[in-house]
């Protein structure tokens, strides 16, 4: 038995986001590391995350695994969601999600992450994720912050 995907030959066409303007986010953790690198953009004054599935990424059918669809939407809102509260730290507390669409080998993924209401002692956040013009990932979370 083979259990190597079996898209793993049909890659997208290479996407370089450093020649598009993106920037690669310097984690700093074994976590990060594994899972990277992830990128992040800025679009009419609005964060954007993105990261290029590789074959690192793949489940055994050949297509992106949704616990990476999950890192992404957790990093993404919560880099947002410390940016808008003033670099703050933050606790995820509750992370929902809803696959749309299926992504392969090669494509771009961009999380475009937005607060929707931020009070005291939580964040509400929510995202969409894209992969070109295809919704593929809706999602929505609450971070705690943790200092007051």
């Amino acid at each position: 038995m083979n259990d190597k995907p079996a898209a793993a030959a049909k890659a997208a066409p290479h996407f370089d986001p450093a020649a598009h303007g993106w920037e690669e986010i310097v984690n700093h953790t074994a976590f990060g590391d594994l899972v990277g690198p992830v990128w992040r953009s800025e679009q009419d004054g609005k964060p954007r995350y993105g990261f290029t599935v590789a074959p690192k990424h793949l489940n055994r059918a050949g297509n992106l695994h949704g616990g990476m669809l999950m890192t992404l939407a957790d990093q993404a809102m919560a880099m947002t969601a410390r940016q808008a509260t003033g670099g703050k730290r933050h606790a995820t507390i509750e992370l929902n999600i809803q696959f749309v669409d299926g992504v392969k080998l090669g494509e771009f993924v961009v999380a475009q992450p937005e607060v929707a209401r931020a009070t005291r002692s939580v964040v509400f956040m929510q995202a969409k994720m894209f992969v070109g013009d295809r919704l593929v990932v809706t999602t929505s979370g609450i971070w705690k912050i943790l200092e007051a």
